[in-house]
């Protein structure tokens, strides 16, 4: 494995407080995690391995341990997150191997996991193809990785109901509105860059899917 000495993320990394504020108020999707975790433990089968990369609070990571018996392992650039999403394991009473690591030079053997997911972390990645390839070594063949990001071309008016529906109060709407609309939409992708980076991975190509404000995209090993 090459060692990267790539920090891992672009702009600000969240640690401390502002970890803290986000695992507050990302609480507050819950709803929207455990959804997912049921549609995701349809597809995964009793007994796989899963990676998640870039956890944070790790809320994905504790609904699907809840539904299956997995062995699942996260992996976060922020000291904070890991603190955190350990913690909300052990309060959860399950067992996840929450781990300080570079999405792009990860500390696992090739051929580790059945699956690995990134959940809104993957256009804050400084080196997104690198991650790609990462994801491709550390899966098992015709292991699969799932991302799930928010679309370029995804409005402020659809932004704007997704927060409302997350009921944060005003004053973190509007931080949330401003963050949306000054660092992650300048930050995301496009389909057609998804498209670029899948083919130019180790991947090969992906399945592409719009959903909500953002897309759902499928690589297969």
């Amino acid at each position: 494995m090459q060692l990267s000495q790539d920090r891992g993320y672009k702009g600000m990394g969240m640690e401390g407080r502002i970890a803290f504020w986000y695992a507050k108020n990302t609480a507050n999707d819950m709803v929207e995690f455990q959804a997912l975790a049921d549609r995701l433990a349809k597809t995964i089968h009793s007994g796989s391995r899963i990676l998640e990369v870039a956890p944070g609070p790790g809320y994905l990571a504790i609904e699907l341990a809840k539904r299956g018996q997995y062995a699942i392992a996260g992996l976060d650039i922020s000291k904070t997150f890991v603190e955190i999403a350990s913690a909300n394991a052990r309060r959860a009473s399950v067992k996840i191997d929450f781990q300080h690591g570079n999405a792009s030079a990860m500390p696992f053997a090739d051929d580790t996991f059945d699956v690995t997911l990134c959940r809104a972390a993957f256009k804050n990645f400084s080196q997104p193809v690198e991650a790609m390839n990462e994801m491709y070594r550390v899966l098992k063949p015709q292991g699969r990785a799932v991302i799930i990001d928010l679309r370029k071309d995804a409005s402020m008016d659809d932004i704007g109901n997704y927060i409302k529906d997350a009921n944060l109060g005003w004053a973190n709407s509007l931080i949330y509105k401003a963050t949306f609309r000054y660092l992650l939409i300048p930050r995301a992708y496009s389909k057609q860059q998804f498209v670029e980076m899948a083919a130019s991975s180790r991947f090969g190509g992906a399945e592409i899917t719009e959903s909500g404000i953002g897309f759902e995209i499928t690589l297969r090993k």
